[in-house]
């Protein structure tokens, strides 16, 4: 194990030695880093210090863990022309991200219609592993190019979600041409679909405000029933990811580039297969962008369904869209200066501090909504952008992991964890009971914890606790 410095209450460092560019830097306090101990993410971060071009530090957020290449909530940039791009910088499932949803329902309104409500989310939200989609496959050419706009003009939700998701639910630069073929077959039949693992659906009531100022200005209330969703761009990201990593394996010979993993395979961004890498990912992004949406019309249906009033008069505005799994083009200042650079965040959510010009106009005095979901049956939380962010505008994007799940099934069946959920108030509507114990609550960290650290590492503030009413999982 590399040693940890600890710098801070909330903040460790791991020194640059051997053929590390940068020191490696952990946001946690003395619980967390335990864990991150315990784990050897800490040997992930290292490793990622030692990328061509990268600026300042290697950091890693509250929620990290084990992760392919880079620790999931990663974070790292690298100089957009002489650094490199690295997929395992991103992960599989490009683009994953969280939605979240208003209304003007009570947790007692909900409570009269629950049942009701939970049936036609059961039966409307394709899940799981296997097919099953939304929307039809003849979309894919189109969101791939467009995104959620795509979504938008063939009749899923409205124009004024755009002016709530980061990016405005278009990645620019998409280029459907280097997605193969083998990617556009598994994302065709998936269009508007939750999947499994992590991913879910939950009806959630805001339990507590923190931050009024900010409260108000995403639309949120004490006492109000939001809808979370979590996903991703599916098989067509994974696909993705994978097609490119194999290029990048051979292309590292060419450029003379070697790092300590294999699977932080990379290239110059400014590279042939770096250019091409980036626009299959911002590709798989537009269907990831797309996908959230269309799931989020879905909902807004089955809302409507189960109380018999129009999602427009159960007031169903979107409070906004974040990704957790991107590389992106921005600029930062670094070490005293500002810089054009490729920001991996893995397992990291983008959070722009008040004033940045890329945010809707009515959120620009507050910051940008950061949404940290937590384990199933758990609280997850609804931050804000600040100034002065040290991790390049990055926070948390969960609870992170706390075991394995192999290690998590052999603690309790599926059938127990929903027992004890539903014992505890919360409607579950599984794709797959025996796969719940997987992502049972004692499987993750505590993500009141994981949000206490962002705020006070400077990573993000806390506007609004919530709490799960009904979860829809794969």
């Amino acid at each position: 194990m590399r040693e940890l410095t600890k710098i801070s209450e909330h903040l460790w460092e791991i020194p640059a030695e051997g053929g590390m560019r940068v020191p490696g830097r952990i946001f946690a306090n003395d619980g967390l880093i335990e864990a991150v101990i315990e784990d050897r993410a800490s040997e992930q971060v290292a490793n990622v210090a030692h990328l061509p071009g990268i600026v300042e530090a290697s950091f890693a957020m509250p929620d990290i863990h084990w992760g392919y290449g880079f620790p999931i909530g990663g974070v790292a940039a690298t100089e957009a022309r002489t650094g490199v791009v690295s997929p395992g910088g991103v992960g599989f499932d490009i683009c994953c991200g969280v939605r979240l949803l208003a209304s003007n329902l009570e947790e007692s309104d909900f409570a009269s219609k629950r049942q009701a409500i939970m049936s036609e989310l059961d039966r409307r939200i394709p899940r799981g592993i296997g097919k099953g989609a939304i929307a039809p496959g003849g979309m894919i050419a189109d969101v791939l190019l467009r995104g959620a706009r795509a979504a938008v003009d063939a009749g899923y939700g409205l124009e004024a979600d755009l002016e709530r998701c980061e990016e405005f639910g278009t990645s620019e630069g998409a280029d459907p041409g280097v997605v193969t073929d083998k990617a556009i077959k598994r994302g065709a039949s998936q269009l508007g679909s939750l999947g499994a693992g992590n991913h879910f659906l939950e009806v959630q009531v805001v339990d507590e405000i923190l931050d009024e100022e900010a409260a108000k200005a995403f639309g949120l209330a004490r006492g109000m029933v939001v809808v979370m969703i979590h996903c991703g761009s599916r098989g067509l990201g994974h696909q993705t990811c994978t097609d490119h990593l194999g290029v990048m394996g051979d292309a590292m010979r060419k450029h003379d580039i070697d790092v300590p993993d294999r699977q932080l395979a990379c290239v110059p961004v400014e590279s042939t297969e770096g250019q091409r890498y980036l626009a299959a990912m911002a590709a798989a992004a537009n269907f990831a962008w797309s996908n959230r949406h269309i799931l989020a019309h879905e909902a807004r249906q089955a809302f409507a369904a189960g109380t018999s009033a129009s999602w427009e008069d159960l007031g169903m505005d979107l409070v906004f869209d974040v990704a957790h799994n991107l590389a992106k083009l921005e600029r930062h200042e670094a070490n005293g200066r500002l810089v054009d650079v490729c920001v991996h965040r893995k397992g990291a959510t983008r959070a722009f501090g008040p004033g940045h010009p890329d945010l809707p106009e009515d959120l620009r005095d507050v910051g940008q909504p950061v949404l940290v979901p937590g384990s199933m049956g758990t609280a997850s939380w609804v931050l804000r952008g600040v100034e002065g962010n040290p991790a390049f505008a990055s926070a948390a994007h969960g609870a992170g992991r706390l075991m394995s799940r192999k290690k998590a099934k052999s603690v309790a069946s599926g059938a127990q964890v929903r027992k004890d959920l539903e014992g505890s108030g919360i409607t579950v509507r599984p794709g797959s009971v025996s796969l719940l114990s997987e992502e049972a609550p004692y499987a993750y960290k505590d993500v009141d914890i994981v949000a206490e650290v962002c705020e006070a590492a400077g990573l993000a503030a806390r506007v609004a606790r919530l709490r799960p009413l009904g979860v829809v999982k794969g």
